[in-house]
């Protein structure tokens, strides 16, 4: 296949799927049957291949910031070891963009010395791309298995359900992820109103994603190839929002040695977006007023009108009507505001929607991390289904980054992470909705709910375990119900003491002593009595826990 035939069906293969749902790979590389052998790899995974066959071609589509993983050769140009500058600039440039080198043994050494000299030549190249900063190092020809796993680590491609998404080229804009009805209602009204220049106020709680519906009217508008510019007003006190949004003279104030535009002035024929609205000062919102009713103002330290056609959206995670009537917010600023108004329902709201979240964001950051998931932990997914996500999508975001960075192995779960334990537990209120006030005993350090005997922390974990504790625990002695209780979370974590510890609210020292009473007091048959939640490999864990196991955590 000559050069001229890979370049074109690297262009055909560019050109199929949704762009936005399509990862990008950089082959950096003069040979012809290589590039066959890599796209074809790539066509079946659905991946984006991009051919370049010098480091020009290969920084230019660097610079478009599309690029999710590079193979280059060591020899690019077959006359000098210029695979190493492009790495060396990709690792300044983009430092954590993965890359991974291919080289080969000369065919036309022989002798055995000769490739004696050759294979050494080869380990001191492989050593110095590892140390600059690849990945891996291939040697060809290249083994199909060991390229569809490294395409498994960096770019998984784990289905979620996408409400709306929109792309620019290869680079994909923005994607809102999830299948709750409420938030494709919302999403659809989006898109009827984008085409208008009408007004939106956009309400929701922080980090619910009402920046991210702001740019899907913005993109699907008729204004969408002009300015999108943004503007936190929580940010900014009145003088400075003042001199932001519509801009100074020169000499209008100290420090103003020019004359500088304010945001009104370039978002012209564009989109303007005010975030957090609700934060502007009241006298600020009599100026904001007549701008947005005239749409001409005048710059700071000026004299001359400037007239602009600017489309508005606002966000706030207040309730603006609320605020109107307590005298915070001026009422006809509000009805020139909300042309439109659309409600972004919080992440607590929409649990059907996390698994999809979840695995967008392993999709997201598995480049970052270098880990292949391939699970997602029951337990993890229970907690996330009970947990109130105060910081909505943006917390569980994190929270998703942090498990994937401090973990190991293919199946994502808090495990590795244990003190999320404590920070992802309902709010003391919804506990209370689960059981009673809890009280205090000198041996369960406070886990037993007065009213049901439940616990609390176990509950939350798992919502079988609060199933059993509510059957016939009436008038069962509390030293009973602790044994059920510090079985449960023991199956809960694995055979884990140290976390069953932090979950049931004692020291190591107590479960420690406890685990050994009920030793001396022969309830190992008991444990073999009870049903596994997690299943038999972590039956083996949790009587390990106990001494049944020559296997022991204690």
């Amino acid at each position: 296949m000559s050069n001229n035939a890979v370049i074109k069906q690297s262009r055909d293969q560019q050109s199929q799927g949704d762009p936005e749902d399509i990862a990008n790979v950089l082959i950096v590389d003069n040979d012809p049957e290589l590039a066959r052998f890599m796209l074809e790899i790539l066509a079946r995974k659905g991946i984006r291949g991009r051919l370049a066959g010098d480091k020009k071609d290969a920084m230019d589509f660097l610079d478009m910031g599309s690029c999710d993983l590079v193979f280059t050769s060591d020899n690019i140009s077959r006359s000098a070891k210029d695979g190493f500058e492009l790495l060396q600039k990709i690792r300044a440039n983009s430092p954590e963009m993965p890359v991974v080198m291919i080289a080969k043994l000369d065919p036309l050494r022989v002798s055995s010395i000769q490739h004696r000299a050759s294979s050494t030549q080869l380990i001191e190249t492989a050593v110095r791309a590892i140390r600059m900063g690849c990945y891996d190092f291939l040697i060809k020809p290249l083994d199909r298995e060991k390229i569809e796993s490294l395409l498994d680590t960096f770019l998984p491609n784990h289905g979620v359900s996408t409400i709306a998404s929109g792309s620019d080229g290869t680079n994909c804009l923005y994607q809102i992820v999830g299948r709750d009805a409420k938030m494709v209602q919302t999403v659809d009204l989006a898109k009827r109103v984008a085409p208008t220049s009408a007004p939106v106020l956009i309400s929701g709680e922080s980090g619910t994603g009402k920046e991210l519906l702001s740019f899907l009217i913005h993109h699907r508008s008729r204004r969408a190839q002009g300015p999108y510019i943004k503007v936190n007003c929580a940010a900014l006190s009145e003088s400075l929002l003042e001199s932001e949004l519509f801009g100074h003279e020169k000499g209008a104030f100290t420090g103003a040695y020019n004359q500088r535009k304010g945001r009104f002035e370039m978002a012209h024929g564009g989109t303007l977006l005010l975030d957090e609205i609700a934060e502007t000062p009241t006298k600020f919102q009599a100026k904001l007023l007549r701008v947005l009713e005239q749409q001409d103002f005048e710059r700071v330290g000026g004299n001359e009108n400037v007239r602009v056609d600017v489309r508005i959206i606002s966000t706030t995670n207040k309730d603006l009507l609320q605020e109107v009537q307590q005298g915070r917010f001026r009422q006809d600023l509000y009805y020139r505001l909300n042309g439109v108004r659309l409600v972004i329902c919080p992440l607590r709201r929409r649990s059907e929607d996390l698994p999809d979240l979840v695995w967008y964001f392993v999709n997201l950051y598995a480049r970052e991390v270098q880990r292949r998931i391939t699970k997602l932990d029951t337990v993890m997914m229970g907690i996330f289904a009970k947990y109130h996500w105060p910081g909505n999508v943006r917390q569980l975001r994190n929270v998703v980054r942090t498990s994937l960075i401090l973990g190991v192995g293919e199946t994502l779960s808090l495990a590795d992470v244990s003190w999320l334990f404590d920070e992802l537990q309902p709010l003391p209120q919804e506990s209370r909705q689960v059981g009673a006030e809890m009280i205090k005993d000198p041996d369960t350090s406070g886990l037993i709910s007065e009213k049901t005997g439940t616990n609390n922390h176990l509950s939350m974990i798992n919502p079988d375990i609060h199933r059993d504790c509510e059957s016939g625990l009436g008038g069962v002695p509390l030293a009973q119900v602790e044994r059920r209780a510090i079985l449960d979370t023991l199956r809960q974590t694995g055979g884990n003491q140290t976390k069953a510890a932090k979950v049931l609210g004692i020291s190591d020292r107590t479960l420690r002593g406890k685990i050994h009473r009920y030793r001396q007091q022969g309830f190992d048959g008991e444990l073999s009595r009870t049903p596994p939640l997690g299943g038999a490999g972590r039956t083996g864990c949790l009587q390990s826990a106990f001494g049944v196991s020559a296997q022991s955590n204690a």
